[in-house]
């Protein structure tokens, strides 16, 4: 790793974002900071430079493609060629459908996904002229399988898989050396769940088990060198996306009661707190939630071409074993 390399976090200022952010600082990238809020990103960027690290934050809403094409612009003058651009801004709102508005479904579409959208194309247009850079899309167990109270969250993260998807075949035929990686993420403790706007009657709590940011940013690092097509985090993770796959309805079932209970804590709900879907909270800008005790600093990382071969092995296997039994039964 050179030192002029740069790295761009959108969704910097706090979780996941932050903890990435740090991740990349301390693998020796510059790092360029993207969030709405001011407070937060500076004390990010000044937790950077404390430890060493070149860093510039920029104020920036992902919803506003103007504003990241214009951060872009400053990151590659100020801090130098854009090597790696993760996407990990996000809102949410937890609510069953029938108290969802029109707005709230916006709104998530066009930070969660759209933000995507717009950091992605801002990115390939430094990377394409030159023929390299990583693009990261941090995705979510709820890419593949969706849960109840999440609707528009659980809908952007599709949607970005299909996005990710379909330009990963369109880089594959223009034969081009932008690389496309997505890491799929389980649960995380993280101050979503305390600024989210929620109208359940229990404080939102992720489903368990729970982990620290710090095991996201390291798996974000390791797709950015590595670049596998996906990288899926966690077993809870490998589990649900192969469970969507074998068995959705059964899943369905499940995720009826374990995953609508699971995200109820046992706190009464805040009456009246505010919340970031249209802007930032400050004073809640920090890496690690209320979770602490419970959240674990390791998780099983795999790609998804290291599973895809794992069930090719077992497979296998157990076709071996009927064909060993039937020969032994003939």
């Amino acid at each position: 790793m050179t030192h002029t390399s740069t790295a761009v976090i959108c969704g910097a200022s706090a979780g996941v974002g932050r903890a990435a952010a740090h991740a990349f600082a301390r693998a020796g990238y510059r790092v360029g900071l993207i969030a709405r809020s001011e407070k937060g990103l500076a004390d990010t960027e000044e937790e950077l430079r404390k430890a060493g690290a070149t860093a510039l934050a920029i104020a920036a809403d992902v919803a506003d493609a103007g504003a990241l094409e214009r951060a872009a612009d400053r990151f590659e003058a100020e801090l130098g060629p854009i090597e790696v651009w993760v996407n990990s801004a996000m809102v949410t709102v937890y609510a069953p459908v029938s108290q969802m508005t029109a707005d709230e479904y916006r709104r998530v579409t066009e930070v969660t996904y759209l933000g995507f959208v717009h950091g992605t194309l801002a990115a390939l247009r430094h990377m394409r002229p030159r023929d390299r850079g990583t693009i990261v899309q941090v995705g979510s167990a709820l890419s593949y399988r969706a849960i109840p109270l999440q609707s528009a969250y659980c809908a952007a993260k599709f949607a970005i898989r299909g996005f990710t998807d379909a330009l990963r075949c369109e880089l594959i035929h223009d034969k081009s050396h932008v690389r496309l990686t997505m890491v799929q993420l389980p649960a995380h403790n993280t101050p979503q769940f305390d600024w989210a706007r929620s109208r359940i009657d229990k404080r939102p709590q992720p489903v368990p088990p729970i982990h620290t940011p710090e095991v996201a940013a390291r798996a974000i690092l390791r797709a950015a060198v590595d670049a596998p097509r996906e990288l899926w985090l966690g077993k809870a993770t490998i589990q649900a996306i192969i469970g969507s796959q074998l068995i959705p309805g059964t899943l369905d079932r499940m995720m009826a009661t374990q995953a609508y209970n699971g995200q109820f804590s046992q706190e009464d709900a805040e009456p009246g707190r505010p919340d970031n879907l249209f802007g930032p909270v400050d004073g809640l800008h920090r890496t690690a939630g209320r979770f602490g005790d419970q959240a674990l600093d390791k998780a099983l990382c795999l790609s998804s071409e290291t599973v895809g071969k794992l069930i090719a092995v077992g497979i296998a296997g157990v076709a071996l074993v009927v064909a060993l039994i039937l020969l032994a039964l003939g």
